[in-house]
């Protein structure tokens, strides 16, 4: 591993990665292929090329455009490339799957199509537990489980693991695929609920709970899920796909009462609202067979929660510029509307 291809480099899982690759692997290279849409942010990736010099190269382009992709494989001499490039929040896709199918499906076969030409490259397929769908009462999802997505998000990463796997058996790509929980942390893009709710609660707005709140999540911190995505490229199976979380869920209110706790803010903030269209009740991940690779994760769901309000807290420069334009109109179009609810019927 001397070149990596980080796709998706300047989104928020993605700039961790890159940040973490370059100061643990000195002789490697990292190359960040992002088209830049409106949570891929040059701004994520601030100084990193003061910090790191020639070690880190950046080309704007997008996945499903099969020529730049190859043509920066070759001019970069890429060994790895690890996919992190995707549309990936359910409401939007709910209200336009097009994007979707276009980046997570037809991207990441572009990308394969890519690794299988020059030679069957490594290949790491960034997934996510929603693949598994809603799970039922105590049992958690095993990689060996049959994937039951949901939503047209989850549909479209699921269909990139099967193309991932596809690839593997037919053509011996050596690939590896992770599904994350829920993560939290630095420069994540504030549609997703975690930021979403501390921006909100930073400036004294209500936090729009989907219906009563139990729906079930693990909360990792990115730096966790970063740092298991490079052990699984060191010692992953290839053709293996590795669960990372922490292996403890909590209800969506309780993340957002710890997080008010942090901030010192009143409950009275929480507003319940009509549900997410086939919202997915739980989540929940066996990490064994991650922890078996000599992997845990440093942060507890409560800890990551707490780290990532104080992120925010600390730096306003990075999200309050993002809090208005196509931002605000995406959250009137998907909150604007919703009924409040009273959640206790």
């Amino acid at each position: 591993m001397k070149s990596i291809l980080v796709t998706g480099g300047a989104g928020f899982i993605g700039c961790n990665f890159v940040r973490l690759t370059l100061r643990n692997y000195p002789d490697v290279r990292v190359t960040v292929y992002d088209k830049l849409t409106y949570a891929g942010r040059l701004e994520n990736l601030a100084n990193v090329d003061e910090q790191f010099g020639a070690r880190y190269g950046f080309v704007q382009g997008d996945i499903c455009d099969a020529a730049l992709v190859e043509e920066t494989v070759a001019r970069n001499e890429i060994d790895t490339i690890v996919n992190f490039a995707a549309e990936t929040h359910v409401d939007r896709s709910i209200l336009d799957p097009d994007e979707f199918i276009q980046t997570d499906v037809f991207g990441t076969y572009a990308l394969l199509e890519a690794a299988r030409k020059f030679g069957n490259l490594r290949f790491h397929q960034i997934s996510t537990d929603e693949v598994y769908g809603h799970i039922e009462g105590q049992r958690h999802s095993a990689e060996s489980d049959s994937l039951a997505p949901r939503s047209p998000y989850s549909a479209s990463k699921a269909s990139a693991d099967l193309f991932a796997t596809a690839y593997h058996t037919t053509y011996g790509l050596p690939v590896t695929i992770s599904r994350g929980a829920n993560n939290v942390g630095p420069y994540q893009y504030p549609e997703k609920v975690v930021p979403l709710f501390i921006t909100n609660a930073l400036n004294n707005l209500p936090l729009p709970v989907f219906g009563d709140g139990q729906q079930m999540r693990d909360y990792q911190y990115v730096t966790d899920h970063c740092e298991a995505v490079r052990l699984i490229l060191q010692r992953g199976q290839i053709g293996e796909a590795y669960n990372i979380g922490t292996g403890r869920e909590m209800t969506n209110l309780a993340m957002v009462e710890i997080l008010l706790d942090e901030l010192g803010k009143p409950r009275s903030l929480i507003r319940h609202v009509e549900d997410r269209q086939g919202h997915d009740r739980r989540y929940s991940l066996d990490v064994s067979k991650m922890l078996a690779l000599g992997w845990e994760p440093e942060y507890t769901p409560e800890e990551a929660i707490r780290a990532t309000v104080r992120w925010y807290r600390e730096n306003e420069w990075w999200w309050q510029a993002i809090r208005s334009g196509e931002f605000q109109a995406y959250y009137d179009r998907v909150y604007g509307n919703r009924k409040t609810l009273n959640p206790l019927g």
